[in-house]
């Protein structure tokens, strides 16, 4: 049964929150897409302001997932009107999506973001929720850790292919250490087909099987946001 705060494997909670953009009915707004929800502490702050320009310049690669962002704090929409302009002068980069404003806290303690009684800035959490409005991973960060969002879109790309071919993903995955850029072949359901399966797939034991299943261009995909991730940046932006 749901709990009050959401969790992975259930429907993301319809609610109506308002934003920069206006009103929007969520999950419906994103109906047909996948969706990435993530808060951050507060507007005009160094390690959220690092966070919104690397979103926004990644916010293609998410639209080529079929994929949406939407920013949560507890600050209101004038300030984060004001903040998007502030990056936009200061930095070159246009924030593409929108965030939602929730001064009194209501949508933060309906996804579980303030995590003390005393809290009064959302935590760093990030929410992947389908195209069917499921919530499918949920990660939360301390107040003075950036997140890296290329791993936040291979965890996108990563989450498709499973449902795409119904297999797991490894450690490390493209570059895991024991089956290389292979996806994992779920266990199987009976002892017939447990005999069966070191005859039909790659395997170190019958419980441990996997097969060359993603296409190269899948592949090659999530090595792209690893090389960035890993890339040094060629020039600092608001120079």
């Amino acid at each position: 049964m749901p709990g009050e705060i959401p969790l992975i494997g259930e429907k993301f909670p319809e609610m109506e929150v308002v934003t920069d953009y206006g009103k929007i009915k969520l999950p419906d707004y994103f109906k047909g897409k996948w969706f990435v929800l993530f808060s951050h502490p507060a507007d005009f702050t160094p390690v959220c302001t690092t966070e919104f320009v690397a979103f926004s310049l990644r916010y293609e690669d998410f639209k080529k997932l079929n994929t949406e962002l939407i920013g949560l704090s507890v600050d209101s929409n004038y300030s984060h009107i004001k903040w998007k302009e502030w990056i936009e002068k200061e930095i070159g980069v246009k924030v593409p999506f929108p965030i939602i404003a929730d001064p009194q806290g209501f949508v933060a303690k309906k996804l579980g973001l303030l995590h003390a009684e005393s809290a009064t800035h959302t935590v760093r959490a990030v929410f992947i929720v389908d195209d069917k409005g499921i919530i499918r991973a949920i990660l939360y960060y301390p107040l003075e850790l950036g997140r890296l969002i290329d791993e936040i879109l291979r965890m996108v790309l990563a989450l498709q292919l499973s449902d795409k071919y119904g297999r797991a993903i490894p450690a490390n995955w493209p570059h895991n250490e024991i089956i290389g850029d292979n996806l994992i072949v779920p266990p199987p359901a009976t002892y017939a087909e447990a005999m069966e399966r070191m005859k039909k797939f790659n395997c170190k034991d019958w419980w441990f099987c996997w097969e060359d299943k993603a296409t190269s261009e899948e592949k090659a995909l999530a090595e792209s946001f690893l090389e960035r991730a890993a890339k040094k940046p060629e020039k600092l932006l608001g120079e």
